[in-house]
């Protein structure tokens, strides 16, 4: 069983846009965190999954709207996603960086 452990992925999106932060590739899975840093003045921020890729709805959030000190940092719960779903992200100003951490295995 391949397994790769560390870092998913990472950006450091415009403010206001959703970005994808992590697809887990075909016929893996995996369990992840996320975490936002703030590098400027309080913000928010958004991270969701979308099952196998679909387009954003309300029941796929699992922080919204969060509230991000100035120069503070917040990571999620673990949690578990599947073949071809998309972390997704989303911050309030530019100066918020995300990465992604866990672990892919094969399923």
């Amino acid at each position: 069983m391949a397994v790769k452990r560390g870092m998913l992925g990472q950006a450091a999106p415009a403010a206001s846009v959703d970005t994808d932060l992590y697809i887990v590739p075909a016929a893996r899975n995996a369990v992840v965190k996320v975490i936002a840093t703030n590098r400027s003045g309080a913000t928010t921020f958004r991270v969701w999954v979308a099952v196998a890729g679909a387009a954003t709805a309300d029941k796929q959030y699992e922080a919204y709207e969060k509230p991000l000190a100035g120069n503070d940092a917040v990571a999620t719960i673990s949690f578990m996603i599947g073949p071809t779903d998309v972390v997704r992200v989303r911050a309030a100003s530019s100066n918020v960086s995300f990465s992604c951490t866990g672990i892919e295995q094969d399923e």
